[in-house]
């Protein structure tokens, strides 16, 4: 009898915990070396002054580095235009993560959505770390797995490690918010986010075909069928899911910082007293959600200060800004061509009109000309 390698003891118990709820997975997260897709990593150093991230780089094979790669978590790789395969032991990478290996119970939950039957052919996009890959061609068969990413060295360092035990699916280097690889597919799942869902995947979906997807911005899973006239029609899932926007660059825009250098303190071109309490869009997450598919590309901030005071700011890209101010005597400071503390009220209040429904309520179609969210009783209709 052959030794099981010492990972595997890993890899099992992570399948015996991601896998409760999908069962068909079990085999295939415990069979996928993900420690081989992940060597090193970033981790976020807690308390920076600024977003930066330490270098995580464990012995291969060590109990430690297949304790972290094992986990339900996910793992950054990439920061900035940085990647951690690239960095120097004792290197910092700053601002925000361009490339993860996605949790793999999440991974493993949007793949038990698509429904997969033996011989469809799977669209994967977002290669990352190669791990959604591989789950899929274990289950599945390479032959019929497509992987796609806009960053080659991605796409290149995954090939090569899936390779090396035996995973070969097909590796693409494209921009999948335009053209794809091949003409047809049964299946599409995307560990990116999305906004518009880009006509190409509704062209490659075949009818009865079926979409798993998150929209940018938001948390808010949609799992959506196509139809024999070219729309692909579903829902928002109860179980949120956050990714990265698909990006075009080896990086991000760069955040609103001279926007937020005038709405920090200055005195509004209008200020007066909030018509209610100042939300904490964190906790409240919806409210936010709801907010950004109703006035999209809004970057928001808060702090709270030494005396209990807290601050939350809205910034847009045209120069508008907005600044909340909780404590005895609330205000709220707005500037440039907008009025977004308004717009954000202007949501709040109509999300109470409509008793507050849960996000989850919410009904999706996708098609070429147009896609929407509606809220129950279509009473509210969000074009995405």
């Amino acid at each position: 009898m052959t030794a099981k390698p010492p990972w595997a003891e890993a890899a099992s118990a992570l399948a015996d915990e991601v896998t409760v709820g999908a069962p068909d997975w079990h085999e295939a997260v415990s069979s996928t070396p993900r420690h081989l897709l992940v060597p090193r990593w970033w981790r976020r150093v807690a308390d920076s002054p600024t977003q930066e991230w330490g270098l995580v780089d464990l012995p291969a094979g060590s109990p430690q580095s297949l304790r972290a790669a094992y986990s339900d978590e996910t793992l950054v790789t990439r920061v900035g235009p940085l990647h951690a395969d690239h960095a120097k032991p004792d290197e910092r990478g700053t601002g925000d993560p361009t490339s993860s290996s996605t949790l793999p119970g999440l991974v493993v939950s949007m793949a038990d959505r698509l429904g997969t039957e033996p011989g469809d052919r799977v669209l994967d996009v977002g290669t990352g770390s190669g791990y959604s890959a591989a789950l899929f061609g274990h289950r599945f068969g390479d032959a019929n797995v497509t992987s796609v990413d806009v960053d080659p060295y991605l796409v290149g360092a995954a090939r090569d490690r899936l390779s090396g035990f035996g995973r070969e699916p097909r590796m693409e280097t494209v921009d999948a918010t335009g053209e794809l690889p091949g003409a047809s597919y049964d299946r599409i799942m995307a560990t990116v986010s999305v906004r518009p869902v880009p006509a190409s995947w509704l062209r490659a979906l075949r009818p009865g075909g079926r979409l798993v997807t998150t929209i940018a911005g938001t948390a808010l899973l949609i799992v959506a069928d196509m139809g024999e006239d070219g729309a692909a029609r579903g829902a928002v899932r109860p179980e949120p899911a956050t990714f990265m926007e698909a990006r075009r660059e080896a990086d991000y825009p760069p955040k609103l910082d001279e926007v937020f250098v005038a709405a920090r303190a200055r005195e509004g071109d209008d200020v007066r007293v909030p018509y209610g309490p100042i939300p904490d869009l964190w906790r409240e997450w919806p409210l936010r959600y709801l907010f950004e598919l109703d006035t999209p590309g809004v970057e928001t901030r808060a702090a709270t200060y030494d005396d209990g005071c807290r601050v939350v700011w809205l910034l847009a890209a045209d120069g508008s800004w907005a600044r909340a101010e909780d404590g005895p005597r609330p205000l709220v400071h707005q500037g440039g061509p907008r009025r977004l503390w308004d717009a954000l009220e202007g949501v709040s209040r109509k999300w109470e009109e409509r008793d507050r429904f849960p996000l989850h309520t919410m009904r999706v179609e996708l098609g070429a000309e147009r896609s929407t969210l509606r809220a129950p009783g279509n009473s509210w209709t969000f074009d995405l």
